[in-house]
């Protein structure tokens, strides 16, 4: 019989063994996969290995590395020694290298190279091994790194992380964008949202953020929009107006980046990605902002209730020239562009307390205050032609005592994609969902 109790302690350096510098000129043992091997020519051969936070570059000098193939998982034994020519000015000089694992058939594509230079449809149907390419796996290390800043920061603001259900009843956002499924027998719809539970949620905890897919069933192509995609969550109560939500999304960025900033470095230079500046944020009411566009760059506004995405690019560069943000938050959307649960601006009911952030010409969030009044709540789903029955678990809430709140939901993918320069959004996915895709 035997008993574990806690982690077992592994002999094998990690990274933060390798860069804190206290096993200089010893002898140690780092496992990780053969990313590149390249014959230097006199017996020498430069084997880079691949681990989870980078790459070391290893010297083997007169050993025999013709049964090593690139992609094998392999554990190097060698002395460790600082060398500024090699990555991360660490080197490996090796004395033995035992092979753990080989691969079965060689890579389809060069994945060493600094960019992989193949089609989107090509690299999506390769992208189990394609992610190994290290541009390709900083792109995750930074949503990783945003992702881990949102529940970092909301966490330190007293907010309560919370999971959701993916199956549901009735569709948060309405309209037709909704995947239908067989329940046992009964109606039921995957998620477009968590907007019901996370506002319930605010009646128990007060302050609650979820990190969780979503599903939208729209019909079209766009190099802006998914089928599945990671939504950043939250909803806050006792607030006194839309612009706390705004305010908390302000300081959850000034987080983020700073992050990024202090322990991401070589991912962000290895993308060329420039850290926006996020310290002021811009906000204009909807209305405004199509005008201030429109006027700069000469073209007629066609749609009054709703930004186009040439729109969001125009207002996006306005902010970009003219108050010299990445970032604009757009306020007070019109009542019938948005939910049934966005409260209306008593001041003018034709347009609500809401907002979108945009961030470089790209919607990347949309938010706002929700009505927290139940014979409010009634009488604008009734003038929709809804029919309050079928959401009595939500109005449930409403009708036995809710604070003022309001929150908001950021697309992960779509901030990925801005803040990397990504041409299209498929690129910030890991398996993307869309109309054509279902694998990997």
């Amino acid at each position: 019989m035997e008993f574990l109790a806690g982690e077992k302690k592994d002999t094998r350096l990690e990274w933060k063994d390798i860069m804190g510098g206290a096993h200089r000129n010893e002898t140690v043992q780092v496992s990780g996969m053969v990313h590149a091997k390249r014959p230097m020519g006199g017996g020498l051969t430069f084997l880079k290995l691949r681990k989870r936070e980078g790459v070391l570059q290893c010297t083997c000098d007169g050993l025999d590395l013709s049964q090593v193939p690139e992609e094998a998982a392999v554990v190097v034994t060698g002395t460790l020694r600082d060398e500024p020519r090699a990555p991360g000015g660490v080197e490996l000089s090796a004395q033995a290298v035992e092979v753990l694992s080989r691969p079965a058939a060689p890579m389809p594509v060069p994945v060493p190279k600094s960019r992989l230079n193949v089609s989107l449809d090509t690299e999506l149907g390769l992208r189990p091994v394609l992610l190994r390419n290290l541009r390709e796996r900083s792109i995750f290390r930074l949503q990783a790194g945003l992702g881990r800043a949102f529940r970092e920061y909301f966490q330190d603001q007293g907010f309560t992380e919370i999971h959701t259900p993916k199956i549901v009843h009735a569709g948060a956002e309405g309209g037709s964008n909704i995947f239908r499924l067989d329940y046992f027998g009964r109606k039921a719809f995957l998620a477009q949202s968590p907007q019901f539970y996370k506002q319930t949620m605010v009646g128990v905890f007060e302050r609650v953020f979820e990190v969780a897919p979503v599903f939208r069933a729209e019909k079209h192509a766009t190099t802006r929009h998914l089928n599945e995609y990671t939504s950043l969550d939250l909803e806050m109560g006792f607030i006194d107006s839309f612009q706390d939500v705004m305010a908390a999304e302000a300081g959850y960025l000034r987080y983020a980046m700073a992050l990024l900033e202090r322990e991401y470095g070589e991912d962000l230079r290895r993308l060329e990605v420039q850290v926006p500046d996020v310290s002021r944020i811009p906000c204009v009411r909807f209305d405004e902002a199509k005008v201030l566009a429109a006027e700069k760059y000469g073209y007629r506004i066609r749609d009054p209730y709703d930004l186009e995405p040439e729109e969001e690019h125009a207002i996006g560069r306005y902010a970009r020239e003219e108050w010299g943000s990445d970032f604009v938050f757009v306020t007070h959307y019109p009542s019938k562009k948005r939910p049934f649960y966005a409260m209306d601006d008593p001041a003018d009911p034709r347009y609500t307390l809401s907002f979108d952030l945009l961030f470089r010409g790209v919607e990347v969030t949309t938010g706002g205050q929700r009505i927290h009044d139940y014979a409010q709540q009634v009488a604008k789903m009734e003038a929709r032609g809804m029919d309050p029955a079928e959401f009595e678990s939500y109005l449930m809430i409403h009708k036995h005592g809710m604070p003022p709140h309001g929150g908001l939901g950021i697309g992960l993918e779509r901030l990925t994609m801005q803040l990397c320069g990504l041409e299209n959004v498929r690129y910030a996915s890991l398996f993307p969902r869309d109309l054509s895709r279902l694998e990997p």
